[in-house]
């Protein structure tokens, strides 16, 4: 049993079971003990791979398609360009390198890294250190003063959630308790619940939704910051339009784990919910839910996966064609991530997206 175990397991025998939200927080976030507060989590030697760190293209694409989106609203003078979970910095350090030839945009940017890990700060510093970054907390220490173009990349997959199983008498809540010393899920007695009232018309009982109170606050800082200014935001997971299930998740040493064996020792996530993302922020609009897949696709990457590759021999190429693969392919990263942009009521969507169209079913 971990330290964290122990002190999650003395707290509970006091107070008793908590929400699945407080023990997601606890094991990621823990100054002492936390996941992320402890360790650099990604690659090889970490618990999982994203997406920068699988291939430049992603970031270079996605670079391009923010300055693209600068280009289209003007090219103001001056903005913030963001990213919260920015991880080992990779995800920002390719865009930055791929817009440094796009007139004006650097001049013009102002990095805002959102982390409270020291651990990840002091690597993002290195990778980022011929850029001009500046480390904040939270949302709404980014400046409200300017356009915000923001990107988003397996940051709301790691919110604390809490998850309902919907009874006949109402919705009954997974809470973390003690069973045979050790720490177990469990369900309270059910209650009616008037925030998931709107989800009794879309379910059965026996029936899992998830929520995140963490997204939403964040949502109505970038959606204001973006309505009063402009900008866009850009926000790339796994998930669905609308929660819908169990996917509450474990990942160490790249393999599926026990949420409740290790706490603090492995990656804790849940599949975002994008369609309370996009209720969270109606003072911009968002456009319809695209596979990553597909908008690698249509911002070039057969293209730029080809070029690159041209360079490339032996294993250096098949590596570099695997990673394409990966990112794009239906089996592999292409459908299970999805990404949503939003952006003022008066904007054009980013290069790659679409208007979001409410007779489509986008579960």
């Amino acid at each position: 049993m971990t330290t964290l175990a122990d002190l999650l397991t003395q707290r509970i025998a006091l107070a008793g079971p908590m929400s699945l939200a407080e023990y997601m927080t606890d094991c990621l976030l823990h100054p002492a003990h936390g996941y992320y507060a402890t360790r650099d989590p990604l690659g090889a030697a970490g618990d999982f791979t994203t997406a920068p760190e699988i291939s430049q293209m992603f970031g270079e694409l996605l670079g391009l398609c923010l300055a693209q989106t600068w280009l289209d609203q003007g090219a103001p003078a001056r903005f913030t360009l963001a990213e919260p979970g920015p991880g080992r910095g990779t995800l920002m350090a390719d865009i930055w390198r791929a817009t440094q030839r796009v007139p004006g945009f650097h001049d013009a940017a102002s990095i805002h890294l959102i982390e409270a890990s020291s651990v990840l700060r002091d690597l993002q510093a290195k990778t980022l250190a011929e850029a001009p970054v500046t480390w904040v907390e939270g949302f709404d220490a980014l400046p409200d003063d300017a356009p915000l173009f923001l990107i988003a990349n397996e940051f709301f997959d790691a919110l604390p959630i809490r998850q309902f199983q919907r009874a006949e008498n109402g919705w009954r809540e997974m809470v973390v308790g003690l069973k045979d010393n050790g720490l177990a899920p469990g369900l309270t007695d059910a209650v009616p619940l008037a925030d998931l009232e709107h989800r009794l018309s879309d379910t059965q009982p026996g029936d899992v939704v998830e929520t995140c109170a963490a997204a939403g606050p964040a949502m109505q800082v970038i959606s204001e910051r973006i309505a009063a200014h402009g900008g866009a935001a850009i926000i790339i997971d796994y998930g669905h339009w609308r929660s819908n299930g169990d996917t509450f998740q474990a990942v160490q040493n790249h393999a599926y784990a026990d949420p409740f064996k290790h706490p603090g020792q492995a990656d804790l996530t849940a599949h975002v919910d994008f369609e309370a993302l996009a209720r969270a922020a109606p003072q911009v609009k968002h456009s319809a839910l695209t596979p990553q897949g597909q908008l690698l696709q249509a911002l070039g990457i057969e293209a730029r996966a080809a070029r690159l590759a041209q360079s490339l021999s032996g294993s250096a190429q098949e590596s570099h064609l695997a990673a394409y693969h990966r990112l794009t392919d239906a089996s592999e990263m292409g459908t299970l991530f999805k990404a949503l942009a939003f952006v003022a009521p008066d904007a054009s969507f980013p290069p790659g997206f679409a208007p979001f169209d409410a007779s489509q079913d986008e579960a």
